[in-house]
């Protein structure tokens, strides 16, 4: 069981060292946009969300 254990974390030590990190300008620039793309996606659904209640509101009165 302890050999499984050892091998495992052994096999992952392996694997992470051929994984390809971004650098910190590249993890930034894509927070960055995630972060924009999130808030044009929210405000877009917002907008949606508005329009139809507003358009609910007219039809149920």
């Amino acid at each position: 069981m302890i050999r499984k254990v050892t091998n495992y974390f052994s096999d992952v030590g392996n694997e992470l060292s051929k994984v390809s990190w971004p650098s910190r300008e590249e993890l930034f620039g894509s927070a960055w946009v995630v972060i924009a793309l999130c808030l044009v996606l929210s405000a877009f659904i917002f907008g949606v969300d508005w329009i139809l209640s507003q358009l609910l509101k007219i039809i149920f009165q």
